[in-house]
């Protein structure tokens, strides 16, 4: 009798030591994947103090959802961010009312920011940027032109710094396909030095010939 006591009590130990192991190991598995998580977050974002970043409010629109009680309103707001020094980024923001909404689009373009070369004040070459049914063209421009833009193509270019540029959209003119494509064109340029470096020639012989 008491051999097969103590037989029960070791076979009612063993399950709940199996399931104190395993808990354990998965822990060590989440542990490692946040940690994962946490370097490739940092490698990707820009880092830019927030005292240096201006904001620019592009678009608001007011939702109406209908309910059993009446109308209920809610506002989205869509908001550019930039340095005014080849640094720019776009938020988009939804709240019931206008300030919150706001608050909420600087929020999630802080956390969208792009660099881009600006070359004599205006941007190094021509690129086509596409995003959705936004196409839009943008084209290095003289000193003296200003920004030929409009809508929500001027406000990204004017706050990220771009003092000279001609602009055109050939596509889609909603405010969040024109942005976005407008910071796609913007990713994809290049500065003289990295050219000059790609090819391995000198800057001078890149502009001369």
């Amino acid at each position: 009798m008491a051999n097969n006591r103590n037989t029960d009590r070791r076979s009612s130990n063993s399950p709940d030591d199996n399931k104190g192991g395993g808990g354990d190991r998965r822990g060590g598995r989440n542990s490692k994947r946040g940690n994962e998580t946490e370097k490739e977050g940092g490698d990707s974002r820009i880092k830019v103090a927030e005292t240096e970043l201006k904001e620019k409010m592009v678009a608001l629109n007011r939702v109406a959802k209908v309910t059993k009680g009446g109308r209920t309103f809610s506002f989205a707001a869509v908001v550019v961010v930039g340095d005014g020094n080849g640094t720019v980024g776009h938020g988009l923001g939804k709240a019931r009312e206008v300030s919150e909404a706001i608050s909420k689009a600087v929020d999630d373009a802080k956390k969208n920011l792009i660099k881009f070369p600006i070359y004599k004040g205006t941007i190094p070459h021509e690129q086509l940027g596409k995003y959705g049914a936004g196409k839009v063209l943008i084209k290095p421009a003289s000193d003296g032109t200003g920004v030929i833009a409009g809508g929500g193509m001027r406000a990204v270019l004017e706050i990220s710094g771009v003092q000279n540029v001609l602009c055109k959209s050939q596509g889609s003119s909603n405010p969040h396909n024109v942005i976005k494509a407008t910071i796609d064109a913007l990713s994809k340029l290049r500065s003289p030095m990295t050219v000059a470096k790609q090819r391995t020639i000198t800057k001078e012989k890149l502009f001369n010939g």
